[in-house]
């Protein structure tokens, strides 16, 4: 099942437990150690659906991720052996359950000596607390629920821009496709941005939380950012935002997380990260340059005529 996003091992944690108890914990065949801490009253999950699940992961007192700020994430029951790992247990759950499972990093790197990467260290302890939402019967399933739940964080996203807007009384932005806000300082003069316009960008980038930049390519050192409109080369928010402008515009582009880098590690290493950028529009051709040529090089003196003649 594509799309579908496991628990791997290096991802497991716990939210609120300080200390462990060993009491009351149960085993896998692996020795994976886990409770259910309450009971759901849906049925139990069978081989081949997909769990719908809110966690927090945890190493010792650390908290790595917590999907309730984000989205859920979605895990197919399988039948598995005894690996070690959360997806040991999913298929003897039911829709409501809360559970806990406990790893041992010690047992982790035994089994597998690169699986913790630079987060886990001998001695550690991993938890993983997490509720199954749901349980969803077929990948259709999942992509509904998916993009409800996109649509969701993205509401919630576009009243934070329009708030911080407010806020710093900027009041002639335009709201664009999904949710793009645009803040137009010189529309241009030149030709305007479509569909299917190769486009050149000078651009400095930063966090919307924080205002930090980073990254941009200003400076003559550094080349024009191109690429074509309307073929997903770049996140959303600039394919929905650009098209405000035209060669020679001048404006700031506020973009919500989920028109960015969406579920994935933005540039400040969050998923669902909002993100502003103030843009120049350099060029605006009606495609794209056509690669260039590997230039022949010349030859050098020891390969003319004359030098061989000297043999």
């Amino acid at each position: 099942m594509t799309k579908i996003t496991s628990i791997a091992v290096a991802a497991a944690a716990v939210l609120g437990l300080t200390a462990c108890n060993n009491a009351n914990y149960k085993k896998t065949a692996s020795g994976l150690m886990y409770k259910i801490v309450k009971e759901g009253s849906g049925p139990q999950v069978k081989i081949g659906e997909v769990l719908k699940i809110n966690y927090v992961q945890k190493v010792n007192d650390s908290v790595l991720a917590d999907s309730y700020k984000t989205m859920p994430v979605y895990a197919q029951a399988d039948s598995v052996g005894a690996i070690y790992q959360p997806n040991e247990i999913f298929r003897l759950l039911h829709k409501g359950d809360s559970v806990v499972i406990l790893q041992f990093a010690d047992s982790i790197l035994a089994k597998m000596p690169m699986a913790g990467g630079s987060i886990l260290k001998k001695g550690d302890k991993l938890y993983l607390t997490f509720k199954v939402e749901d349980v969803l019967k077929n990948e259709e399933a999942v992509r509904v629920d998916r993009e409800k739940e996109m649509s969701a964080i993205g509401d919630k996203q576009v009243v934070a821009i329009e708030a911080k807007l407010k806020s710093k009384g900027i009041t002639n932005a335009q709201k664009t496709g999904k949710g793009t806000f645009v803040v137009i300082q010189n529309p241009g003069d030149g030709a305007a941005i479509d569909s299917g316009k190769y486009v050149s960008v000078r651009y400095t980038g930063k966090l919307f939380d924080t205002d930090k930049e980073f990254e941009n390519n200003r400076g003559a050192e550094k080349p024009a950012f191109g690429f074509t409109i309307g073929q997903h080369q770049v996140i959303n928010g600039w394919d929905e935002g650009l098209r405000l402008l035209k060669k020679g515009g001048k404006a700031t582009l506020y973009i919500p997380g989920f028109l960015a880098y969406g579920p994935q590690p933005g540039p400040g290493g969050k998923p669902f990260e909002s993100l502003v950028f103030d843009v120049d529009v350099e060029d605006v051709a009606d495609k794209a340059p056509a690669p260039k040529a590997p230039q022949m090089e010349m030859p050098h003196a020891h390969d003319t005529i004359a030098a061989k003649g000297k043999k």
